[in-house]
Formats: structure tokens, sequence, C-alpha cells
């Protein structure tokens, strides 16, 4: 009982950070919305999933490497040899997609981001930077160090707003929004490499592990790309067949709507280095119960959220950008927020193929999901716009959920709790019926709606006793105790 304390303070830590770095990007909305143009808002988005594309590529799924296979070390020698393998050969990489993203740049600018210069001049270098950041960000996870973890994570969140605000403020456009994410990231990683440095020594590593790392990293980024393909690509074929005032119009209901993955967070950053550890060890009723803890408490939450995401996505996409993305965008929201729930879902349940070691069969479902995606977009998009996205998202993230259930049960099932999922859902409804008749206006009424909304589901919850006693007890002492 006492690690199932320690792992849901950790989840508590991860999910209030993600929480808050999340709120961040929040706040940077507004601040980009309503000083660019719908056109550079868009570009903004795009630029994103691009770096997001070239991470999965450059990383060569070494992080994943990483954590299966040095989190349970604690000799200091093989540690460091492990992450300066590790490190050098994302370096490597690195540098290697930040020149031919240096040489391509006139052409990736002309086709991608309607051919600003500021970009092409600017995203090498961020291309160069950003997989060695999330090398660090993963060391500090590898190692549970949640608080290290923590203080770097909203660091990059409100630093970038910081500097994002200041120079998009003070007229530089785009261009100027690029200039502070690259100063927030070389920041970033200033700090963090010399934490890790003093912490492990610096070594020039011999590379004798790299091999197995990369046996069992590289399977991964075919699944990668295929999870790229179905959560960004979209911006993409929005771009293509709509134009980029329409990716614009479309990020902010997405933005929104994934506002779930808060919560999908901490059991994403917890979950892989814990089960591992208890599975390795042989200790199957600690992964079960941790995986059937974890499931029930996301749905706690998530269901809600995205029930009250729902109602509420125009008036919140009016407070936070402008009324015409509003009116264009807040449909997609209720499509993104459930599909979003179902990737959470997934996020617990694919841990079983992980600690199979089985990562070439999630890339398989990955991939066959991302050529399933890209087909209904191409169908969708141009038949029902933006729409037509968020319906091929939340089509593509059921199949990959389905597949996934398949064919995790064959290697290890675990107790799914169905009869509070169902008082969760009725929770949810109820609380939906005593908001649904308020239109609420501006910030104050929105988070009034969104009080009043929390207040009704949980005292519903606690009439249906979808939470025990003894589990509002342990909650309690977890918060008595802190983090």
């Amino acid at each position: 009982m006492r690690d199932f304390k320690l792992f849901a303070q950790r989840v508590g830590l991860i999910g209030v950070t993600n929480l808050l770095s999340s709120t961040s990007g929040i706040l940077l909305l507004p601040i980009l919305s309503k000083n660019l143009s719908v056109s550079d808002y868009g570009t903004w988005a795009q630029v994103n999933v691009t770096l997001a594309l070239l991470s999965v590529v450059v990383l060569l799924g070494l992080p994943s490497s990483m954590i299966r296979f040095l989190a349970s070390e604690s000799d200091k020698k093989i540690i460091q040899e492990g992450f300066y393998s590790i490190f050098v050969v994302v370096l490597l990489s690195a540098s290697i997609s930040a020149f031919l993203a240096y040489l391509l740049s006139g052409l990736i600018s002309a086709t991608l981001f309607d051919g600003d210069p500021a970009i092409a001049n600017l995203l090498p270098l961020i291309i160069f930077i950003d997989p060695l950041n999330n090398i660090l960000f993963n060391y500090f996870r590898t190692y549970q160090q949640i608080k290290r973890h923590s203080l770097f994570l909203l660091a990059n969140a409100y630093l970038a707003i910081l500097f994002i605000a200041y120079f998009v403020l003070s007229g530089f456009g785009i261009g100027g929004a690029l200039i502070g994410l690259l100063i927030t990231k070389l920041i970033l990683f200033s700090m963090m490499f010399s934490l890790v440095a003093s912490e492990i020594g610096t070594k020039v590593p011999d590379l004798r592990n790299i091999r197995t790392y990369l046996r069992f990293g590289l399977p991964v980024i075919p699944g990668n790309l295929a999870s790229w393909v179905i959560n960004s690509s979209d911006r993409y074929l929005i771009g293509l067949f709509l134009g980029t005032a329409f990716v614009g119009y479309y990020s902010p209901g997405n933005i929104l709507g994934s506002m779930i993955n808060l919560f999908t967070a901490p059991l994403s950053f917890m979950l892989p280095s814990i089960l591992c550890r208890y599975y390795d060890r042989g200790e199957s009723n600690e992964v079960k119960m941790v995986l059937s803890f974890s499931l029930k408490y996301f749905l706690a939450i998530a269901v809600p959220a995205a029930f009250g995401l729902s109602l509420l996505s125009r008036p919140i996409l009016e407070v936070l950008s402008t009324p015409d993305i509003a009116a264009n965008g807040y449909l997609v929201t209720p499509l993104i927020a459930l599909s979003s729930l179902l990737l959470g879902i997934f996020a617990v349940i694919s841990n079983i193929i992980v600690m199979e070691k089985k990562t070439g069969l999630s890339s398989g479902i990955w991939i066959v999901a991302a050529f399933l995606d890209l087909a209904l977009n191409f169908i969708l998009i141009p038949r029902l716009n933006i729409i037509g996205a968020a319906l091929t998202m939340l089509l593509t993230f059921s199949f990959v959920l389905v597949m996934t259930l398949y064919y995790s049960t064959k290697y290890l099932s675990f107790n799914i709790d169905y009869l509070f999922i169902l008082k969760s859902l009725l929770a949810s409804i109820i609380m939906s019926l005593a908001i649904s008749r308020w239109v609420p206006v501006g910030l104050l009424q929105v988070l009034i709606a969104v009080c009043i909304g929390a207040a009704v589901y949980f005292a519903v919850l606690l009439l249906l006793r979808g939470l025990t006693r003894q589990e509002l007890m342990f909650f309690a002492d977890i918060l008595g105790r802190g983090t």
C-alpha cells in the first residue's frame, strides 16, 4: 500500500504540473490568436506540428529504450554509459536533421509556411535543440526525479509564454514567436544538462550497448510516426485542402478538446517505468492493481471533463480567442475531447504490450490506423471541412483502442470496473443537465459554470457510491502526507 500511495502522490504532482503547464498553453492562445492573423496563427500551428514530426524521427525511439533498460539501474557507471550513448547518437541525428532543414528551408517554408523567411531561418536551430531537450527531460522521467521534471516542465511552459509574448506584443509577428520559443529551449537545455552532468558526471561513451537500445527503439518509430499522422497530420491536410486560415480555426478547438490529455499525461509519464519494474520482478498482482487503479481514476476525472468541454466549448473559445475563431471552431471540441478520452484509456492499457516488449505489435496497430486516418481525412475534410478532421480522429482512435484491447488481453487481463464507468457517465449526464440551460458569457461566468459542474458531478458520484469510503480516506491520507 505504501508503494501505491507514493505512486498516487507522484501521479498527483505530475497531474498538477501538467495542469499548470497546459494552462500556460491556454494563456498563450489569446496572445497569439488576438495579435496574429488567423493565417499566421495557422502557420504557428503548422510549425509545432512539424517539430513534433521531426522529433519522432530524430530521437530514433531512444527515449523508450532509456526507460526500458536504464530505469532499474543503480550503478552510476552503467547509467553514465547508457545516458551518454543515447545523448551522443541523438546529438548526431539532430545535427544531420538541422543541416538538411537548412538546405531545404526555402522549399519547406514555401510548402508549409506561406514562404515566410523568418521561419526558414529559425526552424533548423529549433530542430537541433528540441530533441536534446527531450532526452534530458526523459532522464528525469526514467529515474523518477519527479520534482525536477516538474520544475523544468513548468519553466519550459512559462518561459515560453514570457519570451513569445514579449516578441509578439513588440510587433515581431510569427518570427518573434519562434525567437521566443528558441530562447526558451536554449535556456532549458543549459539548465538541465548542467544538472545531469553534475549528478552523473561527463563521459565519452564507447556505445557498447547502443545496438541493443536501437534494436528496441527503432521499431517504435513507425508507430510514433503513425501516431503523429493521426494526431497532427490533419493540420497539414486542412492547410492543403482549405488553407492556413482554416488551420487557425481548427487548432484552438483542437487544443481545448485535447485538455483531456492533462489527465493522461501523468499516467503516461509514470506507468511505463513503475509497471516494468513490477513486471520484471514477477509481481503480476501489483501490475494488475496499478492498471486497474489508474484506469478507474483517469475515467473519474476525464469523463466529466469531456462532457463539460463539449458543452462549454464556444464560450470558452470566445474568451480565449476571437468570436470568428469560436464560431468556426467550437464544433470540433466535442469530437476531439472524446478522442482524447479514448487515447487516455489506450495510454493505460498499452503498457501491457510495452511490458511484453512487443513494440512491433504496437507499431503495427498505429501504422494501420495511420493509413485509415489518411484515407478518412482525404474523404471527409473536402466534404465536412474541419469537422471532417475531428471526426476522422475519433474514428481512428476508436480503432486503435479496440485493437489494443484485443491484443493486450492475450498477454494480461486486469479488472475494469464497468459499474463505476456507468455511474460516472450518469453523474456526467446529470451535471450536463444542470449547466446546459445556462450560456455563460465572459471568463468569470465560464469559471462559475465549471465550478458548478464539478460540484454537481462529484456530489452525484458520491451519492451513487462511485467512490468508496476507503478510497476517499486513501486520497485524504495522500493529500495529508503531501508529495
